[in-house]
Formats: C-alpha cells, structure tokens, sequence
C-alpha cells in the first residue's frame, strides 16, 4: 500500500484553471486509491464561489477518471493560510499520511507525485519537499526551483527564468525555503509543529512554515524529479504589497535572536529609505503608511511578540546555522523591476554588510 497522500487545492475562482488541475488528475500514475484530491472554496469579492461549478464541472468524476474528490466551502475568504488549512484539518482526521498543497494557477506532471513520496519516505529529516516549479505555457523556463529568504526578509524564487534543461542541481536540492506553490509536508509534522500561520493570511506563510520546521532541524528540499507547471503572474503578486511587507516584519521578529536584530537595524533603516523613495515614485506611499499604521499598534506587536515567544521556546539550532544559506542580495524577479542603483550600488553594500555580521555572528 503506497502512502496516502492529499492534495489540497484551494479554489479562488477557479474556473480559468480547473480543466488542466482535472486532466493532470485523471493523468496521475500514483495508484489513485491513494489519493484525494481536497477542494477547498474561498469566495472570490468579484465572481464569488466556485461550489456550483465544482459540482457541475468536478464531482462527476470524482472516483471514475479522477481520484476520490471532496469539495468545502468556506462562507469568507479566510486567505491563503486559513483556507489551506481547512483542507489540512480534514487531511489529518481522514488520517493521510502526506499533504500536498497545489496552487489554483499549478498542475503536475503525470508522474510528479512518486519522486517526493520518495524522497521523504527516505530520508525522515526532510520536512517538505517543493516541486520544481516550471512557468508556463514557457514550460521550457523554471518558475520556482526552491525559495530564497534575503536576511531583511524578502523572500523571491531560486532560478526563476533559468532553462530547466540546463540548470544544475541533484536530484533533491536542500534549498532555504519551500515555495507554497507546490509543496508536500508531511502529516506528523503538522500534527505536531501546527499548521500554517493564519494571521499572515497572504505571502510569506510558506517561509514562515520552512523556517519554523528549519528552527527544529528539519530540511526544505525541491525534487527535480517531481515537475509542476504554474500559470505565475508576478504583477498580481505585486498588488499584494501591504501583506508582503507586513508579514517581511514578522517573519524577522519571530525567527531571529535579539542581537541580530540589532546588528541588522542599520541595514533595515537604509533599506526603508529606499522603500519610501520607490513608494513616493510609484505613487504607493498609502500602501507603506498602512504598514507602518499596523507596526505602530501595541496589540499588533502583542501578537507577534506572542508568536516569537513560541518559535524561540522551541527552536533547536542557533541563529548562525539557521542564516547560512539566506541571499544577501535583492534580485527582482522581472526586468521593468530592476534599479541599476540597487544593481550596482544596494547590492554590494548589503553583501559586504552580511559578510561581516557572518564573522561576528556565533549565537
């Protein structure tokens, strides 16, 4: 009996996409018995929910062409964490052994499924496993082979845009972090680590997982092997820039001891400069107050300082190991984004700066 696994699917008007998430399905050479594939509906402010579609559309096939497939509504949008873990909850009830969340813009391979249960039946340090993420329809091109944590908190994809023909990496590739994108975890770990942060509602909650199981001596890994295609679209990503930023706060207050957050300030503080400037010149400056409205609460900094509380409680490796692979510089992910200023001028600086936190930093 091969392991079980779930898929948790989460649907935010889902029609542009359903057909290949259906056809990559009915595709799967992973005994189907094995596998459920969870919709979980999250009501979309314009289109709404997706539940007749689903029914129409879905269900019909559920156990004929497709595996078994279970369908849940939510009455609110709870956000990308809150609604994955609805489907995580009945994962774990329904007793299955690994948990696979699969974008609404994603769908695998045929095959993509057997190289991560692979990989993680062999080797129980591996806390999640990502796909290696492909764009598509420029499927010759990787989306996402891995995920990078710069130390000021960004978080942006390894490779992006290298031709997957070519690019160089093992078979499973130890990498900072996991993309949420497409990622297995597996069902003992979130049983006893918790599930995914719903306060962080959008972005960085596939960091803030990585770094959490990282904090206890896990590993994040990608499989080349296990071959995901994702419809990414980096504007939409980038009209989310209050929850980004916002949640690029948290993630630095939570996971690293007090000192080096104070060797880090200095950088920080130059690095909002540069923040304000491109805010005035993209006419975006409400979006940076808003952040720092939210910064300025005390029952804000309650929460998270809650939080922090628990990661640090926990945690079993020092800061010095849990930073060794973080990026030192910031590398936008399309063109029209690039400043030769940050190119030629912030990325140095911020390398050299780290370079010589590395030599200092020992706790």
């Amino acid at each position: 009996m091969k392991p079980r696994v779930a898929f948790i699917y989460l649907s935010f008007h889902c029609e542009p996409y359903m057909d290949d998430v259906v056809s990559s399905m009915e595709k799967l050479t992973y005994p189907k018995d094995s596998v459920e594939l969870v919709v979980v509906d999250n009501p979309h402010p314009e289109y709404g929910s997706s539940v007749r579609y689903l029914e129409g559309r879905v269900m019909p096939l559920s156990e004929k062409t497709m595996p078994k497939v279970t369908v849940m509504a939510n009455s609110e949008n709870l956000g990308f964490s809150g609604g994955n873990n609805v489907g995580i909850r009945y994962a774990l009830e329904q007793g299955f052994d690994y948990i696979y969340l699969l974008n609404n813009d994603a769908f695998g391979a045929a095959n993509f499924l057997e190289p991560l249960v692979d990989a993680m039946e062999s080797d129980a340090k591996i806390g999640a496993a990502q796909s290696l993420i492909l764009l598509h329809p420029e499927t010759s091109l990787i989306n996402s082979a891995g995920n990078r944590m710069h130390y000021l908190g960004f978080g942006f994809c390894d490779g992006y845009r290298a031709r997957a023909a070519t690019y160089d990496m093992p078979a499973v590739k130890e990498v900072n972090y996991a993309s949420g994108a497409g990622v297995m975890m597996r069902a003992s770990l979130l049983r006893g680590h918790g599930l995914w942060d719903e306060d962080f509602f959008l972005y960085h909650e596939d960091l803030e997982y990585s770094y959490r199981l990282k904090s206890r001596g896990y590993k994040m890994v990608v499989v080349k092997g296990s071959i995901l295609y994702h419809k990414y679209q980096f504007g939409r990503s980038i009209a989310k820039f209050f929850w980004m930023e916002r949640n690029r706060y948290g993630v630095l207050l939570m996971f690293y001891k007090w000192p080096t957050l104070i060797l880090i300030l200095p950088m920080m503080l130059v690095m909002e400069l540069g923040l304000l400037f491109f805010a005035l010149k993209s006419h975006s400056i409400d979006v940076r107050v808003k952040v720092y409205r939210y910064w300025l609460q005390a029952k804000n900094w309650s929460l998270w300082l809650e939080k922090r509380r628990r990661i640090q409680e926990k945690r079993t490796i020092s800061d010095r190991v849990l930073t060794r692979d973080m990026a030192t510089k910031i590398l936008f992910q399309e063109e029209e984004m690039r400043n030769p200023l940050l190119l030629y001028v912030g990325n140095p600086i911020m390398t050299l700066y780290w370079k010589l936190i590395r030599l200092i930093l020992w706790w």
